[in-house]
């Protein structure tokens, strides 16, 4: 089936982003983006040593012939200081495309959608591929698309949290009314079912790296998760029954000879 992922006209096999932190290891974090079946590895522009070569980089250990690097803006409180730190991993050659973090809660990671929405504006201005993280708010992502975003990213529940999807209706809504860029669900997820469970509401991509990274075996946890961004996109392209209160007998009896 030829059901490709697609942004900024770039054509992605994958439907599961994966993450680089909190691995016990470079080589562990090698073999479960491997295991993952991703295209796309997002790596934290201001937690990679991009600038002394002699010293060991996770960037040694990422294929770029066969992933695409989406840069992040974690660790940004202001607009301003994400705007810096995506011209910076533009400047040393990491990429075009970036992913947008404006946190406005130390605590909860919360993104500050106001700063958010004008570091977008910005970024887009100067030619930037802008995918803001954001919270499942439709008005905010409604503005980040008025933006120019080229994806809309809302979480699923706080970033490294692995409490599942806890937003349902709002993400249903999300996935009804933005329909001119595709819709990734971005932090929360805690196992595979989650996966599952935001590929049925119709989201059109996952973004995940706690989940994989913290599990006691990572590298097999990326494979359940690739198995269930998979399932999850099947079975909402498939169309689910109806759920109805009372049963419905698995062999109607109309017809049957009695």
């Amino acid at each position: 089936m030829d059901d490709q992922l697609v942004i900024a006209g770039r054509a992605f096999r994958s439907r599961l982003i994966v993450g680089t932190g909190k691995y016990r290891n470079f080589q562990e974090m090698a073999r479960a983006h491997a295991a993952s079946g991703a295209d796309m590895v997002t790596v934290a522009v201001r937690r990679v040593n991009l600038t002394d070569r002699s010293k060991e980089s996770m960037l040694d250990y990422i294929d770029r012939d066969r992933f695409f690097i989406l840069p992040n803006t974690a660790g940004c409180y202001t607009a301003d200081e994400a705007v810096r730190t995506a011209r910076l991993a533009r400047e040393v050659g990491l990429s075009e495309w970036i992913k947008l973090e404006v946190i406005g809660d130390e605590k909860t990671l919360f993104p500050d959608t106001e700063q958010l929405i004008e570091a977008t504006r910005t970024l887009v201005k100067e030619g930037f591929v802008v995918l803001p993280y954001t919270n499942d708010d439709l008005i905010a992502a409604r503005k980040l698309v008025d933006a120019g975003a080229a994806a809309v990213m809302p979480l699923g529940a706080p970033i490294g949290s692995g409490m599942g999807i806890q937003n349902l209706a709002n993400l249903r809504i999300l996935r009804e009314r933005i329909t001119e860029v595709p819709l990734i669900v971005d932090a929360g997820v805690g196992t595979a079912s989650d996966a599952t469970v935001a590929m049925e509401l119709g989201a059109d991509g996952v973004l995940m790296n706690t989940a994989i990274a913290g599990a006691q075996d990572a590298v097999l946890m990326a494979e359940a998760m690739r198995a269930a961004v998979e399932a999850g996109r099947k079975a909402y392209l498939a169309g689910r029954i109806e759920k109805k209160l009372y049963a419905t007998a698995s062999s109607p009896l109309s017809g049957v000879v009695r």
